[in-house]
């Protein structure tokens, strides 16, 4: 199965988001560039409006007067305001923007900026002091950078004549040939492993797994070191025998590992899914305990693999409950 999106191939890219002061996408203090588009269709998304390729309008229903400008701009009649607030179809929205102009609260939001190279190269030249104090540098996220890869070659260039330490935040899912281009203007790969099982991983994220395997191949191979992250999603990734598979996979065929990062569900994301009028499957479902990602590290662990480490939110402990606390690892 190949992912049948359009390839990008003008020297422009689109990013939805650009992260200054990062501290969880590389090592150091980084930049991360949040790159539009993603074969993937996992249903834990923390990025949903990552995945569509092209611009998007985001509607706030909380700051909203339901004034109805936005409709009366918008020329192809893509809004409607009813009893629920904005309605935006989205298959005759085209995100021009006029209506993101006309909205006084500032309710609609259009997500999706386009950049060339050298615009792009200053917006990351502005944090060099950071990366320079901390060891950072510059994080290719999404979405999936891959689907962009024409642009990542042209772009790439100009932070190596920067001396800009780049990393790569991938699914693992694109054609070879576009990673093998991209991996030698690379410094680390940070690679997504969700599922060991193959029937389960295409049937949760939508693609096979066969291709993500041959490209973590691909990885080691070039000799990158790697950060191998796996979500923990309740009811989906979270399960013993995942882990253990995953971590054995690590073991016997990841020579570069450096770093094993099991991430913690979170559910922050239930207003991005409303902003673009559709409903997140795991709104309702609680964040994990820490004892749960303790024992999970650990069955980990005692498959040998020593360097994994655990982050994102987490439940109260009981005892804090009552106030609704929340820990960050």
């Amino acid at each position: 199965m190949e992912d049948d999106r359009p390839e990008m191939t003008t020297p422009s890219c689109t990013l939805f988001n650009i992260q200054r002061f990062s501290t969880e996408d590389g090592p150091g203090i980084r930049t991360t560039l949040f790159f539009k588009g993603c074969p993937l269709t996992c249903t834990w998304c923390h990025n949903p409006e990552g995945i569509d390729a092209e611009p998007q309008v985001l509607w706030q229903r909380a700051i909203c007067m339901a004034c109805g400008d936005c409709a009366a701009t918008c020329e192809r009649g893509a809004i409607r305001i009813g009893e629920d607030g904005v309605r935006i179809d989205r298959a005759v929205c085209r995100a021009c923007g006029r209506c993101v102009d006309a909205c006084p609260t500032g309710a609609l939001e259009r997500v999706g900026k386009e950049y060339d190279a050298d615009a792009l190269i200053v917006e990351v030249l502005k944090d060099r002091t950071f990366y320079e104090t901390s060891g950072g540098g510059v994080t290719l996220s999404g979405g999936e950078p891959l689907m962009q890869h024409a642009f990542l070659t042209a772009f790439l260039p100009r932070c190596q004549d920067e001396d800009l330490h780049v990393a790569l935040d991938t699914s693992g899912f694109a054609r070879g040939d576009w990673l093998e281009a991209v991996l030698p203007l690379v410094d680390l790969v940070l690679f997504d492993l969700k599922l060991i099982r193959p029937e389960d991983h295409e049937r949760l994220t939508g693609v096979p797994l066969d291709k993500v395997l041959g490209n973590l191949d691909r990885v080691v191979a070039a000799g990158l070191p790697v950060w191998v992250r796996t979500p923990v999603i309740p009811g989906c990734t979270d399960d013993e025998e995942n882990l253990r598979g995953i971590a054995e996979h690590l073991r016997t065929r990841v020579g570069t590992l450096e770093r094993y990062d099991l991430l913690a569900f979170s559910n922050l994301c239930t207003s991005k899914y409303e902003m673009l009028g559709r409903s997140f499957d795991l709104a309702a479902e609680p964040l994990l305990a820490p004892a749960t990602m303790e024992r999970l590290a650990g069955v980990v662990r005692d498959e040998g693999i020593e360097m994994v480490r655990w982050s994102g939110p987490t439940r109260a402990s009981a005892k804090d409950e009552e106030v609704g606390d929340i820990t960050l690892a």
